[in-house]
């Protein structure tokens, strides 16, 4: 992964970075950029994915920033991403999988079905195949970068966030497996796993009333960063924050699931 500027004259690397519009994307997208990389940023929002652009082409003049509506909870729309990124003749050095959603309440009789399969077909079916179309890519040429954004809530049962936490379960779990599939061919995958951060997250899955979305939250600047970092070195996987990541190593080391759904449920109930 290139982490500088490139000589004048010389190509720019292209990254593709999903759920670009606000948060934890914005910042990979805005931070790619920085350090060299054309980007092409895609969110559902036009509205807000144009704000996102902007600000990014205002503060890196040099980027070149497309810009692809996309709602990739529809298989068409996935396939219209891939398309549009393949029109523009350049090769995808990093895919930043960072789209996601979240639903929040009793999974019996507080959430919706639809809701609730949404973010499946959002969080798992539309990861799955937009990498499988870039991976081959990547895997054909023998070179690239793939961020995956699962979450701390994949190490933890999450009640009142039951199909949330197993989406970030899979991805986490997803992301390790094909790591071991394309190293040969010299393609990286790192799984981001953030935990509780400042980005309207928690506005989006109504959760507001819960402990977690009134406590203390990370800076997605920080985060973005910790991930690039990161898939630079070619890491598995990376939890920001010196609280998760002591977080996840006792969960993932010193409790049974039951144990660890107790402390996530204690979490996520509303205040």
């Amino acid at each position: 992964m290139a982490t500088s500027t490139p000589p004048p004259g010389e190509p720019r690397p292209l990254a593709l970075v999903t759920g670009a519009s606000s948060g934890i994307g914005f910042e990979l997208a805005r931070k790619l950029a920085e350090i060299g990389f054309d980007v092409v940023v895609t969110s559902s929002d036009r509205g807000k994915l144009t704000q996102a652009a902007n600000a990014i082409q205002s503060e890196h003049g040099d980027a070149r920033v497309e810009i692809v509506q996309a709602d990739l909870t529809r298989t068409e729309d996935v396939q219209k991403l891939y398309g549009t990124v393949q029109s523009l003749g350049r090769s995808v050095d990093i895919l930043a999988a960072n789209a996601g959603v979240g639903v929040w309440g009793d999974f019996a009789e507080g959430t919706s079905l639809d809701a609730e399969l949404a973010l499946l077909d959002l969080n798992v079916v539309s990861q799955v195949h937009l990498i499988k179309l870039f991976a081959r890519d990547m895997a054909s040429r023998g070179s690239g970068d793939i961020l995956i954004t699962s979450s701390i809530a994949g190490i933890l049962p999450g009640p009142l966030m039951a199909v949330y936490a197993a989406s970030k379960a899979f991805l986490r779990s997803f992301g390790q497996a094909i790591r071991q599939e394309l190293a040969d061919r010299n393609v990286n995958v790192t799984v981001l796993m953030p935990g509780p951060t400042e980005t309207d997250f928690f506005d989006r899955a109504e959760m507001q009333a819960s402990k977690v979305a009134q406590g203390a939250k990370q800076d997605p600047e920080e985060v973005a960063e910790a991930a690039l970092r990161a898939l630079a070195d070619g890491s598995d996987h990376v939890v920001t924050g010196l609280k998760n990541k002591i977080q996840a190593s006792l969960a993932k080391k010193m409790m049974s699931d039951p144990t660890r759904a107790r402390i996530h449920g204690s979490m996520t109930k509303p205040q």
